[in-house]
């Protein structure tokens, strides 16, 4: 049975970590938490642009059976497939940010907490939670039960 009133070894600081380098380490890790939600824009960006481009085409057809062939001409040739960036359709913009910006902060990210809290995830927020729960009461236990 563990003891549900103290924080895992996960959790907690290593010997001689001073607090500005949880808070530092802490920053760089939200920063990556609201790069991971942006990266989520990103791929429903590329999502909706997909479906923007296959409404596009139905227009044209509709506009052409409407009896607008010109105007359905110069849809197809102008919007249907083009490029959203610079030589790029948004699968290409998802796939340079993954291999680039992304992956670099990812990598970063752990290598700064493996070199300075013992490769600890989410050490500021597991501080936090230890000095605002209230100890002893249900619903605000340091960890989960443990499993039988």
């Amino acid at each position: 049975m563990t003891d549900r009133e103290s924080p895992d070894s996960s959790h907690t600081r290593p010997d001689g970590v001073t607090d500005s380098t949880v808070a530092a380490v802490g920053k760089l890790s939200e920063a990556l938490e609201t790069v991971e939600r942006a990266r989520g824009h990103l791929y429903g960006f590329h999502q909706l642009m997909g479906h923007a481009d296959l409404q596009v085409e139905q227009a044209a057809h509709m506009l052409r059976a409407a009896g607008h062939p010109d105007l359905a001409a110069r849809i197809e040739r102008e919007l249907i497939g083009r490029n959203v960036a610079e030589g790029r359709w948004t699968f290409q913009l998802v796939e340079e940010f993954d291999d680039g910006y992304w992956t670099e902060l990812r990598t970063l990210d752990g290598q700064v907490r493996d070199m300075l809290v013992a490769g600890r995830r989410h050490l500021f927020e597991a501080e936090s939670k230890e000095a605002r729960r209230t100890r002893g009461r249900r619903g605000h236990e340091a960890r989960p039960a443990q499993d039988g």
